[in-house]
């Protein structure tokens, strides 16, 4: 086979890798995002506790990163400490390190099982959780099936003449070994992916094991770097958590690597193949700095305090940057280019916003409360640029279609404002109220509750991507989603009020506010299907009035 064939069907069995793992990622948070949240955060502020919950949390999402970031938003919310969500961090490592372990098995057997049970599930039934596992599950399926291919791409490699070359040089230069993985790690924006690749040239005769385990390390760093650079724009303390994930598995990674030449041969002792011995050398490194970095968190805290210090005053929306271009009044494509955009960061600023009410209403915690209030003000400063800009726009020669377009931004502006004065002013008020009074909810009204809210943050995700691509399914399936929420709501008050008149205490006691956090949710979906309305309408897919029309027994 030519060379350049090679490198292609490998680079596509890399590809569907990395899609697999983020397909897999991405069902689990749709199908139990809001129960996987409530897992880290009801843990606690002990290192141990976090620890093992970040490790069950990378295992289920297969991604340390993750948990990483989803600690960070915790940490920003004030619901957990910097402790705690570098222990979780540490723990996710070691979970992310199972993962390879389990995924490096020879498990190819099931994968025709596996996508005939994840295709059916996914495109028979209506269910969205449903649909969720059957992603799950052809996730898994194209992870083996993609790793298969990495296989079937390596044959080739073998009998290559520059190959020995090349695994010579890598294995008598461990340092350009160990940074080449790192590169590699974070340019794959996965750990897992690259160490079963590793894994699988190992296994392939392809990689020799001394040139492997450097790499190995070196992967470890990179996969670190990973959620460091996706956490780069959050505030500080938030961004704390990931750098000092970084400062532990950079000084265990150097470690290591100065061991691997004074240890001979180290790796033999760790399995049967050079695959297996890859893979387990991964896991005992990770496993070894969990052990060692847990107790060291509080110190880690401490010294991360000191080099990256939280500025007096600072705030999460303090630094926030417009995307309006005033120097492109004149050119009416580019202006409303830039006022998309920054409507677009309008929205990411709101899904912000939006993402910890759950936590804030059932902890309570009032700078948490305090710091998502003020980041109402950011809403309703872009929203009056946006209003002025718009208009500014108007004043020169425009076509009709830029004229729409252009009202069309305002008004998407105009609810967005109005979904951060619900946030604000309702969910954050009732969070507040139920901190001070007292009350709990019951566990159906909670779980009732959770999912509404899992529903609307879905909902807000496809409504960004719809104002960015205009999709006209995506937008069919948003507008759908109002009346999919219209009948949750009745079905939930319907139960509530069984649970009044049954005399479920917290039920009766935090009535008022179960029902107006459900109103509030409702009233959020409302306005953010409207980012579909001008697609469909366009299109003629847009009904006038939802009323029937009459029929001749009606007149």
């Amino acid at each position: 086979m030519h060379p350049f064939l090679i490198l292609i069907h490998l680079a596509a069995a890399v590809m569907l890798l990395l899609w697999a793992v983020r397909m897999v990622r991405t069902g689990v948070e749709r199908a139990w995002g809001t129960g996987l949240r409530s897992v880290l955060r009801k843990t606690g502020g002990g290192v141990l506790g976090m620890a093992c919950a970040g490790t069950i949390l990378a295992i289920i999402l297969q991604s340390a990163t993750a948990v990483g970031i989803l600690a960070a938003g915790f940490a920003t919310s004030g619901l957990i400490s910097i402790s705690a969500g570098i222990a979780a961090l540490l723990g996710a490592d070691f979970g992310s390190a199972l993962v390879v372990k389990l995924l490096s098995f020879d498990l190819s057997e099931l994968i025709p099982i596996l996508l005939l049970t994840g295709a059916t599930l996914f495109l028979k039934f209506e269910h969205r959780q449903v649909r969720q596992i059957g992603r799950v599950i052809l996730g898994v399926a194209f992870i083996l099936l993609s790793l298969r291919m990495v296989g079937a791409a390596t044959e080739p490699l073998r009998e290559s003449a520059v190959l020995p070359q090349v695994a010579a040089w890598l294995a008598g230069d461990p340092l350009t070994a160990f940074v080449v993985a790192a590169l590699l790690a974070w340019g794959l924006h996965s750990s897992v992916a690259t160490l079963l690749i590793f894994a699988n040239f190992a296994a392939s005769g392809v990689l020799p094991v001394e040139a492997a385990a450097p790499m190995v390390l070196g992967a470890n760093l990179g996969g670190a770097l990973v959620a460091v650079w996706l956490t780069r724009d959050a505030g500080l303390p938030a961004r704390r958590i990931p750098l000092a994930n970084l400062m532990f598995r950079g000084a265990g990674s150097v470690i290591a690597l100065g061991l691997l030449q004074l240890v001979p041969q180290p790796m033999q002792h760790l399995g049967l193949g050079a695959g297996a011995q890859l893979v387990n050398f991964h896991v005992l490194f990770n496993f070894g700095l969990l052990v060692l970095s847990l107790p060291l968190t509080g110190l880690m805290d401490r010294l991360t305090a000191r080099l990256w210090p939280t500025p007096e005053g600072a705030t999460a929306n303090a630094t926030w940057r417009s995307a309006l271009d005033r120097n492109a009044i004149a050119r009416p494509n580019l202006a409303l280019a830039s006022a998309q955009r920054e409507l677009l960061r309008m929205g990411e600023t709101l899904e912000a916003m939006l993402r910890p009410v759950m936590d804030v209403l059932e902890v309570g915690d009032e700078p948490a409360i305090a710091r998502l209030r003020a980041m109402d003000a950011e809403i309703n400063q872009r929203h009056s640029d946006i209003k002025l800009f718009v208009a500014e726009l108007n004043r020169g020669m425009l076509s009709e279609e830029e004229a729409r377009r252009g009202l069309e931004l305002a008004g998407l502006a105009n609810d967005f404002e109005a979904i951060g004065d619900i946030i604000a002013k309702t969910l954050l008020s009732q969070a507040a109220d139920k901190a001070r009074l007292k009350v709990r909810f019951s566990d159906e009204g909670w779980r009732e509750l959770s999912s509404l809210h899992a529903r609307v943050m879905a909902n807000a995700q496809i409504a960004l991507n719809v104002l960015v691509s205009s999709d006209l399914e995506s937008a069919r399936l948003l507008v759908a989603e109002k009346a999919v929420l219209r009948r949750l709501e009745r079905d939930f008050h319907d139960r509530h009020i069984a649970r009044l008149r049954s005399g479920n205490l917290r039920s009766i006691e935090s009535s008022d506010i179960h029902m107006e956090v459900v109103r509030a949710l409702k009233e959020v979906n409302s306005l953010l299907v409207k980012v579909a309305y001008p697609i469909l309408s366009e299109r003629g897919d847009l009904l006038e009035s939802r009323l029937a029309k009459p029929t001749l027994s009606s007149v």
